[in-house]
């Protein structure tokens, strides 16, 4: 039998939770403590599943809807930013994104951060394009979001027949998601950590059969982001969502569609 070292563990926590965080890590004084080193850090962290990357945005859109101290948000924008993982415009871009799917006053708490932490070092302002520098079509704009929508999601839109709908097409679709200041793969882990956190089961299926369907996300990582999710959303949430995460791995595997 093969025992592990705890002291390796915790030693491999600490020098994680700097990456993470990009500041020297705390020693823990409380049980709780412990185990953001010893697990979270040192566990989760550490595992080959999920891209760096990937676990930055998880666990910034997480910390910033689930109720996580600005400080502890601060830490992972600090760290995002200081690894090169992810660079201050397409900071700003997840924090657009991060509104869209959580609301206004979630993606500003990841703005505010983006802020505060860009001041701490002493980074000059992104340049990040206007949403609108032109005039446009309005018939233009909505077919532009019925084709991204249909690019995205693997399925055709229905008819924007409600403001809401047409909310869908002409701005989340038809200007958000057209943006390529960050990446589809880094923009669907952010809108699957906003729509996990609504509970709502058609955005929550199609959303997570769409990640898998486009190509953007494998489904070992999403069996990976159910877990770094859960670390700070809480196990009963994740449990949920690896459920509809695999169905929809054998959906997209057999071809059929996420209502199929």
């Amino acid at each position: 039998m093969t025992l592990l070292d705890p002291a390796e563990r915790s030693a491999r926590g600490l020098a994680t939770a700097a990456e993470a965080t990009g500041r020297a890590a705390d020693a823990p004084t409380t049980l709780l403590e412990e185990s953001w080193r010893d697990f979270v850090f040192a566990e989760v962290w550490t595992r080959p599943g999920l891209p760096r990357r990937a676990r930055f945005l998880v666990a910034m859109a997480s910390a910033a809807i689930c109720g996580l101290e600005d400080r502890e948000l601060d830490d992972f924008v600090r760290g995002a930013l200081t690894s090169n993982e992810l660079a201050l415009a397409e900071l700003r871009e997840a924090a657009l994104h991060l509104a869209v799917y959580s609301g206004w006053g979630n993606g500003g708490r990841l703005d505010r951060s983006v802020s505060r932490v860009a001041a701490e070092l002493g980074l000059p302002p992104a340049a990040v394009p206007p949403i609108r520098a032109e005039p446009w079509d309005p018939d233009l704009r909505i077919q532009q979001g019925h084709d991204e929508f249909a690019k995205v999601m693997t399925f055709p839109p229905g008819p924007p027949a409600t403001p809401y709908l047409l909310g869908i097409n002409n701005f989340v679709f038809g200007e958000m998601w057209r943006r390529r200041g960050l990446d589809e793969p880094s923009r669907r882990w952010i809108t699957l950590v906003g729509v996990c956190e609504s509970g709502a089961d058609i955005p929550i299926k199609s959303h997570i059969h769409a990640a898998m369907a486009s190509g953007n996300c494998k489904p070992d990582e999403m069996l990976e982001f159910c877990l770094q999710y859960g670390t700070h959303a809480g196990w009963p949430k994740a449990s949920r969502m690896q459920m509809v995460v695999l169905e929809m791995i054998r959906k997209v595997q057999e071809g059929l569609p996420w209502h199929g």
